[in-house]
């Protein structure tokens, strides 16, 4: 009968500590289980892990552009590098993106283009190529900044973004937001944008190039061109078709 009862005893320990034993590790894997959710290389709705070394990322690679005609008032805008071979990159090793508006008055020798670091001193530059339909340009440079990458997703609405460049003129500025809805040329965007933002980098959760700012709208949203623009001139792009899907690969 002593037996018994010890049994009993002991069962009714084990029936009494399973549920605290299973809460403790509900709360253990809980965290690990959320951490997996709201991993960026799965969700593009998610911000990014570290949103420090993000901006870090992007500020090596983001430039202040400055068009100086000879014979007019300049502009300011913003350009990103990009790995993209051009024809002289044998003496100007860095290529960068902007908008055609920033540096059109400069084409054909008629200006000077100048490219800065935030708080650094301005460096030479020359302009390669333009789209000027889509709003984009190539820009050459000596000086050597480390390409972004561009991104392999479609940018779906509700994506986070950040927008980088020089807003009215304020250097690495930084703005957050996501993806309003897209087109087949423009990705709009809810992020704060001004004119000192065009050519800017349209950034995702994982720190690639989803599209370029290029202008602000009087509604309650901005606008990037997509990623697929490119194509039209800019990059050597192939048309995959995968059953009733097809899209443009530049990567």
């Amino acid at each position: 009968m002593k037996d018994s009862a010890s049994n009993k005893f002991v069962a009714a320990l084990a029936i009494i500590a399973t549920p605290f034993a299973l809460g403790a590790f509900m709360l253990a894997w809980s965290p690990a289980v959320q951490y997996g959710l709201e991993d960026p290389k799965r969700d593009g709705y998610v911000q990014p892990r570290s949103v420090t070394d993000l901006v870090e990322k992007a500020s090596e690679s983001t430039v202040t552009v400055w068009c100086d005609p000879k014979n007019a008032d300049g502009a300011q805008g913003t350009a990103w590098a990009i790995k993209l071979e051009t024809a002289v990159s044998d003496i100007y090793p860095t290529t960068l993106i902007t908008n055609h508006h920033v540096i059109e008055d400069c084409i054909g020798g008629k200006g000077e283009v100048t490219i800065a670091l935030p708080g650094q001193n301005e460096r030479d530059a020359i302009v390669v190529d333009w789209d000027a339909k889509n709003d984009l340009a190539v820009l050459a440079s000596k000086s050597k900044y480390p390409p972004l990458a561009l991104s392999e997703s479609v940018p779906y609405p509700g994506y986070w973004v950040m927008a980088f460049g020089s807003a009215d003129g304020y250097e690495g500025s930084v703005a957050f937001g996501n993806v309003l809805n897209t087109t087949i040329s423009q990705v709009l965007i809810t992020n704060n944008s001004a004119s000192g933002n065009s050519g800017g980098p349209l950034i995702d959760n994982e720190g690639n190039v989803v599209g370029v700012i290029t202008a602000s709208s009087k509604e309650q949203y901005n606008i990037a061109v997509s990623l697929d623009a490119f194509c039209s001139k800019i990059l050597d792009c192939e048309y995959v078709t995968d059953g009733d899907k097809t899209w443009w690969d530049y990567s």
